[in-house]
């Protein structure tokens, strides 16, 4: 990542909307502040290998089912650049193999620490899981308020996108919705 030509980009960005970040004080670094936000924040989760995460902390477990709730998670969105936050929680039903939870909430947040809408976040942490745990299934509901939504355009201030994924052969989906929370 080039950070002097992300920052240069931010301050040409901020001067074609009439600021300039040389002589207004507030402005002053700002570009270089931006560009470490996404490189270091924002954006990170491009550097994580999502299968090198997982593959070694896989270990033989049981069948019980895993519910994980209330991972807070932030985004940012592809269309405006604006972030998303929120909660997600992943259900699994185990065959044979299990992860640690605290792994799961990594896969989460390395998959939202890109560009990335809403729906893939969920879609990559269960195609993920069914990757390298194979459970009977696997569910992601992501519930993220969007400051495109509320700072700009509508402005519905409160207003919340949920959304659900959920893979697997063995899907009784009564049981996946009680298990994230969902009413039908």
């Amino acid at each position: 990542m080039d950070r002097e030509a992300a920052a240069s980009a931010i301050d040409a960005f901020l001067r074609a909307l009439g600021r300039d970040p040389e002589r207004e004080p507030e402005l002053v670094g700002t570009g270089a502040r931006v560009a470490a936000a996404y490189a270091d924040e924002l954006i990170s989760g491009y550097g994580v290998d999502v299968d090198a995460l997982l593959a070694p902390n896989v270990f033989a477990g049981t069948s019980e089912l895993v519910v994980i709730r209330d991972v807070p998670l932030t985004t940012t969105c592809p269309h405006h650049l604006m972030p998303a936050s929120g909660l997600a929680t992943v259900a699994f039903a185990p065959d044979e193999h299990l992860v640690g939870v605290g792994t799961v909430a990594r896969v989460l947040e390395a998959f939202a620490r890109r560009f990335a809408l809403q729906e893939e976040i969920g879609e990559r942490t269960v195609a993920a899981l069914q990757k390298h745990l194979a459970p009977r299934w696997a569910a992601c509901r992501l519930t993220l308020s969007h400051a495109c939504m509320t700072a700009r355009g509508e402005r519905s201030h409160g207003a919340r996108v949920e959304t659900l994924a959920l893979a697997g052969g063995d899907v009784d989906e009564a049981i996946v919705y009680a298990a994230l929370g969902v009413g039908r």
